[in-house]
């Protein structure tokens, strides 16, 4: 029998000042499994902050992913295709800080990083600093598919990319003006406070990538990550969405994806660190998933979520800030879109 699935929101307080979230429940979904689980980042995500016009855009674009993911799997597709599937949409939707709508480094261009992983074979791909390709998310596939290599990076990654007959976009094509907004805004306080010195970032500079994790009909997991990175970033800086066991990891029994402050996600190897305690501690999927979010990531001070989904079709879904775009689709096409951390 198939376990409730269960969206877990961490159970405790930061440190940092955002309060704990509370558990989100589905209805009992026993004999139907979930297939396909998303996220679209977290962050400070609070009803004040939404319009009705954007809360409705971004669940609608979550609601298209899952279900261009799920048709993958129904017509009997692998789950590289259907997490492929279902990242492209939101990599186009400039309300995620992925493709489309990633966030401006700090002089002025778009630069994306992107992973993916096939749990059936152990196998990952991944890219770092890409400026050009419309799809960072295919472009890892294709590392993993047609280079002896895992992570390419820079001008290097966009050769490849172009030898592999990928879709390629003057960077033009990413700027948007809100996220330029950010930018400048981030730019103008550095100048105001800290002359020629960098300061810390602010949380909502760290924060903004899209994941989805698979499960095919034959049982096998797939998981991907993609994201625009931290706004104003500098010197090449890499977060985590394209780091193997970081960002992304998945196995014949666990998949995993994250968004956060990369750097706490990086050090603590967060997503392999779900599939390692279930492996070696024998925990189920919500345990595992909300001690790292709940208590690991917490008291390192990092902020962040993950989407994790297993071998049998329970899911969960914990962070550890105000909200977090996320969403759910079962075998039989029951889908679920979560935003907020009170929601159920």
């Amino acid at each position: 029998m198939f376990r409730t699935l269960v969206l877990l929101a961490a159970a405790v307080a930061l440190s940092l000042g955002a309060s704990a979230q509370s558990a989100n429940v589905l209805p009992d979904l026993d004999g139907d499994p979930v297939v396909l689980v998303v996220h679209g980042g977290a962050g400070t995500i609070t009803r004040a902050a939404m319009t009705p016009e954007t809360d409705a855009a971004i669940r609608a674009s979550l609601a298209e992913a899952l279900r261009a993911g799920h048709a993958v799997v129904m017509a009997g597709g692998d789950a590289l295709d259907a997490v492929d599937a279902a990242i492209t949409i939101m990599e186009d939707d400039p309300n995620f800080n992925a493709g489309r709508g990633g966030v401006f480094a700090a002089d002025q261009t778009v630069r994306h990083d992107a992973s993916i992983m096939d749990g059936a074979t152990g196998l990952a791909g991944a890219s770092s600093g890409t400026m050009h390709v419309r799809h960072p998310i295919r472009l890892a596939r294709r590392v993993m598919d047609a280079s002896p290599h895992v992570l390419l990076s820079g001008d290097g990654a966009e050769e490849f990319a172009m030898q592999q007959g990928l879709e390629m976009v003057p960077n033009t094509y990413f700027h948007t003006p809100s996220r330029l907004d950010g930018l400048l805004r981030v730019q103008e306080r550095e100048r105001s406070t800290t002359g020629l010195a960098v300061p810390s970032p602010d949380a909502w500079q760290m924060h903004g990538t899209v994941g989805a994790v698979a499960l095919s009909a034959e049982g096998t997991l797939a998981a991907g990550t993609s994201t625009g990175g931290m706004t104003n970033k500098r010197w090449g800086r890499i977060g985590d969405a394209p780091i193997i066991g970081a960002g992304t990891f998945a196995d014949g029994t666990v998949g995993i994806s994250a968004t956060g402050h990369g750097e706490f996600f990086i050090r603590l190897g967060v997503a392999r660190d779900v599939a390692a305690r279930m492996a070696y501690l024998g925990e189920d999927v919500d345990t595992a998933a909300s001690t790292v979010i709940g208590t690991t990531l917490t008291e390192a001070g990092g902020t962040g979520g993950i989407i994790v989904l297993d071998a049998q079709g329970n899911a969960s879904m914990p962070f550890n800030t105000e909200g977090m775009y996320r969403g759910a689709i079962t075998r039989s096409g029951v889908v679920t879109t979560l935003i907020y951390g009170d929601e159920e």
